[in-house]
């Protein structure tokens, strides 16, 4: 029975330690220091549009695939302030019938505030 016990002991401080390390390491860079992903970046957009179940259904996949191309034109030093802007207003027209069909017209200006702000943030990271 002690035996028992103290297996169970070693096990259970054994798991503690792993979660406990892995929330820590997790938790180094300060929530603003920590980049999106494509698909977090899609998440947030959705939760700022109060999308209902069914038009995440529809709009999620539409974000994700949008995401690696707005951050790959983000990314792009090569481009002038002008060309990014450009090439981003072209991804989102593209997408632009797709997602005036799912949202209602509040949640469509939304996006398109959201979107003008993701054009300045490119725009303005070429600045510095």
């Amino acid at each position: 029975m002690k035996k028992r016990i103290h297996l169970f002991t070693a096990a259970f401080c054994s798991a503690t330690f792993v979660l406990l390390a892995s929330t820590t390491f997790a938790q180094k860079a300060p929530a603003y220091a920590q980049k999106p992903t494509g698909i977090a970046k899609a998440e947030a957009i959705s939760q700022q549009l109060g999308l209902t179940p069914q038009q995440k259904v529809k709009v999620l996949p539409i974000l994700r695939d949008e995401a690696p191309k707005v951050q790959a034109i983000k990314n792009d030093n090569s481009l002038t302030r002008m060309q990014k802007a450009q090439q981003l207003r072209a991804i989102h027209q593209q997408t632009d019938p797709q997602m005036k069909a799912i949202l209602t017209p509040e949640q469509y200006q939304k996006l398109q505030a959201i979107r003008q702000q993701t054009i300045k943030e490119a725009t303005r990271t070429l600045a510095r």
